[in-house]
């Protein structure tokens, strides 16, 4: 089978993340749980019923801005994630200390309020232990 392909159009490593919609944040949820799957699929896992033309607009979108990639099984298309949530996760974050105006005083205030057990794993991957999963 084919692997799914990234869109050329979205590049998260440079520019502004992509900002998500609640339905866009909804589809990307059921994508990153999942191998793959088809409008139809989604459309079935989704909380709400929307029309399939709805979804289908929103997976257009999301693979304009990177975030999703497709594959063809037959006469079906799949789509798949094509970043993973932590990857998504650590690109808003870098982009809001950009934005931040002061990188080092955003990232000491951050860090002030993480619990323990956060900044134990930041202690051991700092000192060249546990690798970012």
């Amino acid at each position: 089978m084919n692997a799914i392909t990234p869109h050329a159009g979205g590049d998260l490593s440079q520019g502004e993340p992509a900002r998500l919609g609640t339905l866009e944040a909804q589809v990307m949820d059921l994508l990153w749980e999942s191998e793959g799957a088809t409008v139809r699929e989604l459309i079935d896992r989704l909380p709400t019923d929307p029309a399939y033309t709805t979804i289908a607009t929103v997976l257009g979108n999301l693979r304009k801005k990177g975030l999703v990639s497709t594959r063809k099984a037959g006469h079906t298309t799949l789509y798949g994630a094509s970043v993973s949530r932590e990857a998504h996760a650590a690109n808003l974050m870098e982009h809001a200390l950009d934005a931040s105006g002061n990188r080092e005083a955003s990232i000491l205030h951050f860090v002030d309020g993480m619990p323990e057990d956060d900044l134990e794993l930041l202690r051991r991957h700092l000192l060249g232990g546990d690798p970012p999963q």
